[in-house]
Order: C-alpha cells, then sequence, then structure tokens
C-alpha cells in the first residue's frame, strides 16, 4: 500500500514538471532579462533637472556614498536597507511627481549583472510616474528613462 502511494506520487511530480520544462526550453531565448531601452523612453539629465519639484530624486548609491555627497533634497533608497529606507520615501511619493533615480556605475551595474536581473523600481501606480536611472558620475552625459 505505502508503496503504491509513493509511486502514485512520484508520477504526478513527473507529470506537474513536464509542462514547466516545456515552457522552459520553448521560452528559453525568447525573454530578455536586460532589454535595451527604446529612445522615446529617454530623457536627459538637464530636462529632469528642470523639472524642479515636480520630480523626487532617490539616490540608489549605499549609505556611505549618500552621506558624502548627493543630490540636495533626494531621498536614499537603496537595496541594503529597502525595508527601513522604503517607509522613510513613500509618503513623499505621489503619481502626479516623476521620480528620478541615481546611483553610482559601480553599484547600478555589478549588482544588477551580478544577478542577472533589473534593478527593483521604487513603487509606481501611474503612467505619469518617472523612473530615470543614471550613474551619478556621469550624470551629466546621460539620458535617463522615462516610463
Amino acid at each position: 500500500m505505502k508503496l503504491r502511494a509513493v509511486r502514485e506520487g512520484l508520477l504526478l511530480v513527473v507529470l506537474a514538471c513536464l509542462p514547466a520544462i516545456g515552457e522552459g526550453i520553448y521560452f528559453r531565448d525568447k525573454i530578455s532579462w536586460q532589454s535595451s531601452i527604446p529612445a522615446s523612453e529617454l530623457v536627459t539629465v538637464d530636462r529632469a533637472r528642470a523639472w524642479g519639484d515636480g520630480a523626487i530624486w532617490v539616490d540608489a548609491r549605499p549609505d556611505e556614498e549618500f552621506a558624502r555627497d548627493h543630490v540636495p533634497g533626494a531621498f536614499s533608497l537603496n537595496e541594503d536597507h529597502w525595508n527601513e529606507l522604503l517607509p522613510q520615501f513613500l509618503p513623499n511619493w505621489s503619481p502626479e511627481k516623476k521620480v528620478v533615480v541615481y546611483c553610482s556605475a559601480e553599484s547600478c551595474n555589478a549588482r544588477a549583472d551580478e544577478r542577472n536581473l533589473p534593478a527593483r523600481p521604487p513603487p509606481q501606480s501611474s503612467q505619469r510616474s518617472t523612473l530615470a536611472a543614471t550613474p551619478w558620475e556621469e550624470d551629466a552625459k546621460r539620458q535617463v528613462r522615462v516610463i
């Protein structure tokens, strides 16, 4: 009796895995985790600065770098202390304001490449909000993304 239950359980596991394996094979080259950003979603940093009070600046760099220097009025919101910093940011966020996120070339690229995942954006609930990412060292030369 126990052997039959084990055999049936294994059969169910194998049958449940077959669709997942099939989708994994079918979609293996069809999903791009780091796709290029369309030109229509880019703006210059100068334009982002021109938004003035209509934008919220978020510094995604480590705490030490934020303490050394940051855009005046920017909020620190990084992966290292996400759970502690997010509650401080949320009361200031609104769908009417654009969100400009900047980071260091080291922290932007190294962590995303390391995990092969896109950076975690701040909460967004409407198309009027904007996510803009740029390395701190190159911000005057870069374009930023508008979502």
